[in-house]
Parts: C-alpha cells; structure tokens; sequence
C-alpha cells in the first residue's frame, strides 16, 4: 500500500473525510487521531460551510479552517485539507495566508482544497435534492451568489494569487476581480514551491481549470452523483488534458464515498468499482455517529479487500 492498479496512472490512495456537522469535535478528534495511527490512510478532509446543509438548521457545524488547524496540531502523518475551501468566503490573499499558516503548523501537510464556492444553481444540483442550500448560507452570513462564470472566472484568480504570493518575496496582482498590491506573505509555507492544488468541480469549464492547474481533481461520487456521470466526467478531463497537451497521468483523481457501517460489502463493491473507472484516490466519507476505531475498521473490511485484489506493482 499504496500499489499501482492501472499502467501509466497514479498509485491508489485512500482518504477518510469528517463532516463537521451535527458531531461534536471529541468526535472528530477521536477519528483523526485514530486515523492518524492507521497507515492505510494517507490523509484525511473537512469541508467548508457554516449551516447545516441537510437535516436541522439550527444544527451544530463547526468552521472548517478552524478545525483544521485544531486537527493539524493533534496529528503527525496524515496529509489534511478541506473538500472543499469555498473561494466566495475569504479573499483569496487571506485564504493564502491562512494556508501558508496552516503548513507550517502541520510540517507540510496542507493539500489546498479548492472550489468555486457559491454559485447560482437550480434545484437538485450537485445531487442535493431541493433549492441550493448555499442560498440561504451565504444570507446568513452576508456573503453573496455571483454566476457560475463569474465563480470560474474568480477562481482562476485566486490560483494564481495563491501560486505567487507562495513563492514570491514581493507580490503584485492585477485581476478582474482582484488586485494586491506589495504583497509579503512571510512565512511561505512548508511545501516548495507551495502545498499541492486539489480543485473540485465537475463542469466542462471547470475540468479544463482542473488539466491547467490542479495536482489532484475532485468530485463527489455516491450517493450524489452516479457511474455513468463519473465514467463521463473522467473522460472529459482526459480530453481537457490533451487539449492542452497535459500528460493525464500526472494528474490524480480523487472522488469521495458515503460509508454505509451496515452494509460494508457494499461500501467496498462501490471503491472497486470507482478504482476499475480509473480514480486513484478514495476518500470515506464517515457518517455520523462514528463507530469506535472506525479507521480501523474501514481500513480492514474495504480498503484491504480492495488493495489486496491489485495486481503487485
């Protein structure tokens, strides 16, 4: 672990993923500290909302970043990120340096997690059912819905802001929707020349930002989006790699799992198929209540299982 499953791609990996909400941060805690111990899993993933996107909406749901920094602290192996940041909440000089913070704490551990963040979308996207639950987030919070242009438009900035302040001892940058000006981000993060980009996203548009940029390409798989879809947005990234004569294999694909405790044959059914569609990189997603030693156990009856029934590098 981890073995190579298809000639020419990326080695298998495996991530777990804590959904900060309605669980309290013991919990969490708990998980990732377990994890932390269990070699199987090379990183693990929060995510980046403020209200409870199903359920109760007076749920608890703790801040992503803030959390992070918390479980960087508390943990020594495990790479870590948010899947994945919004770029709508924090302007992206801050977002920089909130990373380049959260790196050093970490001794190199940061993975930037990315994404457009809140758009204007209809009904049952994303396989949510219902009206876009960023809607009445980003009012409570005095934030604002921009297209979905726009949020392409406005991420591609934040990359590149993100890409030179990393590396830059002084920064100027001149965009549409953003200008910095001297900027100095001291100290720049760990990683050189800055912590791998993983950008999530499936839309055509976005899967060509994804081949320009990104180390790692996200997306959610079951329940919210099917085999067909996934098997279709694969191959439109591997055209978006040769349009700009990308090598796809430098890329990694990374796509996330509901784990379902009383059906763990069938969680494991699920990564092998997603490994035979060609994605290198697994993230359980665990819902809550977390069973004790859950890194354990999922690291024994999927992750084993699977790993096992490769071919040996």
């Amino acid at each position: 672990m981890p073995r190579v499953f298809q000639e020419g791609l990326q080695e298998l990996t495996f991530g777990l993923k804590t959904t900060p909400m309605n669980v309290p941060y013991a919990a969490i805690l708990r998980v990732w500290r377990e994890a932390d111990e269990v070699p199987q899993f090379r990183d693990a993933w929060l995510w980046d909302h403020f209200l409870p996107i199903v359920g109760p909406k007076d749920g608890e749901v703790l801040e992503g970043w803030t959390l992070l920094t918390a479980l960087a602290a508390q943990t020594t192996r495990l790479r870590l990120g948010l899947l994945v940041t919004s770029n709508r909440v924090r302007p992206p000089a801050v977002l920089g340096k909130i990373a380049s913070t959260l790196d050093v704490i970490s001794d190199g551990r940061l993975v930037m997690g990315l994404g457009a963040g809140g758009t204007h979308q209809p009904p049952d996207s994303g396989g949510i059912a219902g009206e876009n639950p960023a809607a009445a987030e980003y009012a409570a919070y005095g934030l604002t819905l921009v297209p979905p242009a726009e949020g392409l438009a406005r991420l591609r900035e934040t990359v590149a802001i993100l890409r030179g302040m990393w590396a830059e001892d002084v920064f100027d940058f001149d965009g549409r929707y953003y200008q910095l000006r001297q900027n100095r981000n001291e100290p720049k993060p760990i990683q050189r020349p800055g912590p791998p980009l993983l950008i999530g996203g499936w839309g055509d548009r976005m899967l060509r930002l994804v081949a320009e940029h990104a180390d790692i390409w996200n997306i959610p798989g079951l329940p919210h989006n099917d085999f067909v879809l996934l098997a279709d947005r694969l191959a439109v990234l591997d055209q978006a790699c040769a349009a700009i004569g990308r090598d796809p294999s430098e890329l990694s694909r990374s796509v996330q799992v509901t784990v379902s405790y009383d059906d763990l044959g069938g969680t494991r059914s699920v990564v092998r198929r997603l490994v035979e569609l060609g994605f290198d990189h697994i993230v359980l997603s665990l819902p809550r209540p977390y069973p004790i030693r859950a890194a354990q156990l999922l690291a024994d009856e999927v992750i084993a299982p699977v790993v096992d029934a490769l071919p040996a590098a």
